[in-house]
């Protein structure tokens, strides 16, 4: 049996449950109830899960995306996942996969994003979504295929779906002995935190809405007790924090002397990619994983799309302002 090799075990998957086709729009100023004229827009294959996989992808680390794809919007997004050089699986459904369009108003340096609701996929689909993600998990029994090192879970989950799917995630990663990362939104944050996953990436409002706290501190600790490991909380300008179950009276917070300004969509998913490119990697100290978080998500501020971080991610990484502080009560 050949045994895969070390840039092979370090394989990173990510599943998203409800893509979208990213359709953006650049208008030079938008007027309310008037007509415009714009060029093409730009569609890409997007959804948080395939967000992280771009942001692994580009840094030169091995992933692989897995999500539903279906109708005409379907195939476009297959069609661009398929040019981008992204590793990935997509399993075929019979929804129109949903799309989200962005307008960006370049005189004022607005955007403005509507999203679509994701439509339900059948239960035979929910079948074959996750035999893909324990397929995946399994890889080839003579080894030639890469082994997953990380599972991550992104994103909101579509009408009807399996209230169950993020926390079965976290338990099928535990099963095969790699942890876990979700990053989703309201309920699916408790029951990612009552399975056990290692690493939970809510945004402060996303957080304080899953939990009912006011208070950030309050608001990880109902997490951790809940059963996560780990808790990294984005703050917009405030920097990003990561709380532990392992030390739940100290807290680290990591920010920049000043704030970026650019692009925040996809900040989030480049943290979740800096965090799953760490564990992969065998970096599991709380702060270290802080630090490529922060520092990847800032990067990805100053590009246009998300999806891609700035090569300026090391100069960023290195203005980083790193605090050990203890929890408030």
């Amino acid at each position: 049996m050949n045994s895969p090799s070390a840039h092979q075990a370090r394989l990173i998957v990510t599943v998203t449950p409800n893509p979208a086709l990213d359709v953006t729009y650049h208008v030079n100023g938008i007027h309310l109830g008037q007509t415009h004229r714009v060029s093409p827009p730009l569609e890409r294959a997007g959804g948080k899960g395939l967000n992280v996989a771009r942001v692994a992808h580009q840094m030169g680390h091995p992933a692989l995306a897995v999500a539903p794809a279906g109708g005409a919007s379907g195939t476009v997004f297959r069609t661009e996942l398929e040019a981008s050089g992204v590793p990935h699986r997509l399993i075929p459904v019979t929804a129109n996969t949903r799309r989200s369009i962005a307008f960006v108003d370049t005189a004022r340096d607005m955007t403005s994003i509507f999203n679509e609701h994701g439509l339900p996929l059948l239960l035979s689909e929910w079948q074959s979504l996750a035999a893909a993600v324990a397929e995946t998990l399994d890889g080839s029994p003579d080894g030639t295929a890469p082994r997953c090192a990380v599972l991550v879970g992104s994103g909101s989950l579509p009408a009807h779906a399996p209230e169950d799917f993020y926390p079965e995630l976290v338990r099928l990663a535990h099963r095969h002995g790699i942890p876990a990362i979700i990053d989703t939104s309201g309920r699916g944050i408790l029951d990612a935190a009552r399975a056990g996953a290692d690493l939970l990436k809510p945004n402060h409002q996303e957080l304080m809405d899953a939990t009912g706290e006011m208070d950030l501190h309050r608001a990880a600790r109902h997490i951790l007790d809940l059963g996560a490991r780990t808790v990294l909380v984005s703050a917009g300008a405030e920097g990003m924090y990561a709380f532990t179950a392992q030390a739940p009276d100290i807290h680290w917070r990591a920010r920049l002397p000043q704030p970026l300004t650019g692009n925040p969509t996809g900040a989030g998913d480049a943290a979740v990619a800096a965090a799953a490119v760490a564990l992969a990697s065998g970096e599991s100290h709380p702060e270290a994983i802080l630090r490529a978080a922060t520092a990847w998500s800032a990067a990805a501020v100053l590009m246009p799309a998300a999806g891609e971080i700035s090569p300026r991610h090391a100069e960023v990484a290195r203005q980083l302002i790193v605090t050990r502080e203890e929890n408030r009560p």
